[in-house]
């Protein structure tokens, strides 16, 4: 029962369980009766999201050190309680349901994701591929 890091309107898996949107707006264009059908996502959660300015540095970043720059200011947005704590129930349902949690970009390297999978990896959170780990 594992979580998965996706990109939404990506196809799901078979067993994903429980599309989580971890974006700060909803898909432009799309109406919220297809968020679920479209494979955008069941259930939209942006306080996981970088804000507005953090998203946008974030964009921009070409180099190795503008990239870490992003990194370290979305880590400080994630500094709250409310955030805290729903990175530790993110990890805590990884173990019992299968569930996913993605955005808009293409690359996950490039994207707020693989900082959310670092956290959530911190946090014994079970991806798919290592449940027997």
């Amino acid at each position: 029962m594992p979580l998965r890091v996706v990109q939404q309107g990506s196809p799901r898996a078979a067993d994903e369980g429980t599309r989580i949107g971890t974006v700060r707006r909803p898909p432009r264009g799309v109406s919220k009766a297809a968020f679920s059908s479209g494979n955008w996502y069941d259930v939209w959660f942006p306080v996981l999201a970088p804000s507005a300015d953090t998203l946008k540095q974030g964009r921009e970043a070409e180099t190795p050190q503008q990239w870490s720059a992003f990194v370290r200011k979305f880590k400080a947005e994630l500094n709250t309680p409310e955030a805290q704590q729903s990175l530790d129930l993110l990890a805590v349902l990884s173990r019992d349901a299968n569930l996913s949690v993605g955005c808009y970009c293409e690359h996950e390297s490039r994207c707020h994701r693989s900082v959310l999978r670092e956290l959530l990896a911190a946090r014994g959170a079970v991806f798919a591929g290592d449940e027997t780990a």
